[in-house]
């Protein structure tokens, strides 16, 4: 079964910087990661996008995250990553990965659009 891990947050001091990273595991060579969003949900709002990259690398931000966030892909390690810079208070949330892939599915031997979610990480940062 494909999945995501998401893995790199904590807690970290307002001005610092974390990594998060989004690994796939299970599909081998039988998923390719084409792009990914990132999105958050911050203590009593919705959730929110963060990032668009699509399958030519190419990103969008929103704008409490441009110049301060950079989200990055690893074809080879089906790894997503987001590195948050000058991280603020109000960047303290719960931080989703949403990979978006091919799979391939042998009884139709063709690959298949496919999305996975991560489970979440926390990101907290203190003044």
């Amino acid at each position: 079964q494909v999945q995501v891990v998401e893995s790199g947050g904590g807690l970290v001091q307002a001005g610092g910087s974390l990594r998060l990273s989004c690994a796939v595991s299970g599909g081998g060579l039988n998923f390719i990661v084409n792009g990914a969003d990132w999105y958050r949900q911050s203590p009593g709002k919705e959730r929110e996008l963060v990032s668009v990259m699509a399958s030519d690398h190419a990103t969008n931000y929103a704008d409490f995250v441009e110049g301060r966030f950079t989200a990055s892909r690893d074809n080879a390690k089906k790894a997503v990553y987001l590195q948050m810079n000058d991280l603020k208070e109000e960047d303290t949330g719960v931080y989703y990965c949403h990979v978006h892939g091919q799979l391939f599915v042998q009884y139709e031997d063709r690959y298949r659009n496919h999305q996975i979610w991560g489970q979440g990480i926390l990101v907290t940062v203190s003044t």
